[in-house]
């Protein structure tokens, strides 16, 4: 998910630069929304851990 938010910012930059604004403008959007998706579960899945118990990953 990190992988596509970086080249849809890629994609982003390469627009801005042509002059493509509207076009630009959306994929930065869509890179903003996956990359704050991916921190939210990214967070979520270091709290999920931190709560484990540790005695469940010697089976």
């Amino acid at each position: 998910m990190l992988r596509l938010a970086l080249a849809l910012l890629a994609a982003a930059c390469v627009a801005a630069v042509f002059g493509y604004g509207l076009l630009g403008g959306v994929t930065y959007d869509a890179a903003k929304v996956l990359f704050f998706t991916l921190l939210v579960l990214a967070v979520m899945t270091f709290i999920a851990d931190a709560f484990r118990d540790p005695m469940l990953d010697t089976v």
